[in-house]
């Protein structure tokens, strides 16, 4: 069963990394940690309208944080980066941010 669209993409990532990526059509975004990469593809599809060429997804580990005595960790995520088809139009969301 496929789920929705909103389930699957959770936030887009902005940060210089990510921003330097979208003149090669590269959109980097926060996914739900169970996604796989078809549905991450037809959920990117289907919210901007878009064609995907490809997908790449990677777990950001948690990373230990300490805030004065007490000592905890970032939860772990996933990330993945959509690269769009050469014949597909941009993402407008990301096109006021360069």
């Amino acid at each position: 069963m496929m789920r929705a669209p909103q389930d699957v993409i959770l936030a887009p990532i902005i940060s210089e990394a990510s921003m330097d990526g979208l003149e090669l059509k590269k959109y980097t975004f926060r996914v739900a940690k169970d996604a796989t990469k078809p549905e991450i593809a037809a959920a990117v599809e289907s919210i901007f309208g878009v064609k995907v060429g490809s997908v790449h997804t990677c777990i950001v580990p948690k990373k230990p944080k300490r805030r004065g005595n007490s000592v905890g960790y970032t939860s772990e995520w996933k990330k993945a980066v959509v690269t769009l088809k050469a014949d597909s139009k941009t993402i407008e969301f990301f096109d006021g941010m360069r």
